[in-house]
């Protein structure tokens, strides 16, 4: 059985790879370690193979994660779908939002956003495909939605977020790289973040423009149930 510190060696590597081919540079790319369902003994793996930055999609079971680990110097994402009640404890204390993708979401962590604490990292998801059954803003709303989030003092907006279908993925992320320019150019903003790409289509996602790449199976194998 491989070890976590091997798991991440091997996607560290991909990482490079695929930067390389992009003539990138791999410090712009951030692995983002989805450790969601998994124990607190997995995370302090990951951490001693040199991993700070994890992601969860279930705020209860990442709170507690986030209290047994507070010993380690981590960056904590959340993924997950955000209804308005979980936005005062999201602002309290994470480090980056990737999914917001309504003004009331930003709006209430902007208001809970403790002012002692640096801007919260905000990163808007797009529905990408278009597809009713998925989460994210539309298309044609996005830029107007950018526009707003990016006047609220206590969030600092960084870029956007996509879960494409994946028989779509490499248009998807090269859709999504427009519109991150498009915004930029559109409202003098300097938005600098596109976190996309998963386990299997991350070096399609680096060849796309990908800061952020969101990796679990690969580093932690089969999701514990």
């Amino acid at each position: 059985m491989m070890k976590i510190s091997d798991n991440l060696t091997q996607v560290r590597k991909r990482i490079q790879a695929a930067a390389q081919k992009a003539g990138r540079s791999t410090s712009d790319i951030t692995l983002l370690a989805v450790s969601k369902t998994q124990g607190e003994l997995a995370i302090r793996d990951a951490y001693a193979a040199g991993q700070r930055d994890f992601g969860e999609n279930y705020l209860q079971e990442a709170e507690q994660k986030r209290q047994q680990l507070s010993d380690l110097d981590l960056s904590w994402h959340f993924i997950g779908s955000i209804q308005s009640n979980k936005a005062k404890t999201l602002a309290r204390a994470w480090d980056w939002v990737h999914c917001v993708d309504r003004l009331k979401v930003a709006e209430s962590l902007n208001r809970h956003r403790p002012e002692n604490l640096n801007p919260l990292n905000i990163c808007l998801q797009v529905n990408i495909d278009n597809e009713a059954s998925k989460s994210g803003c539309k298309i044609s709303e996005i830029e107007a939605l950018a526009e707003a989030v990016a006047k609220l003092t206590r969030l600092r907006l960084r870029g956007l977020m996509v879960i494409p279908s994946p028989e779509n993925s490499t248009p998807a992320f090269k859709q999504t790289k427009e519109i991150l320019n498009n915004i930029n150019k559109t409202y003098n903003l300097e938005l600098d973040t596109l976190s996309m790409g998963m386990s299997a289509d991350l070096g399609e996602a680096i060849q796309c423009g990908s800061t952020i790449v969101r990796v679990g199976t690969a580093i932690f194998g089969a999701r514990k149930k």
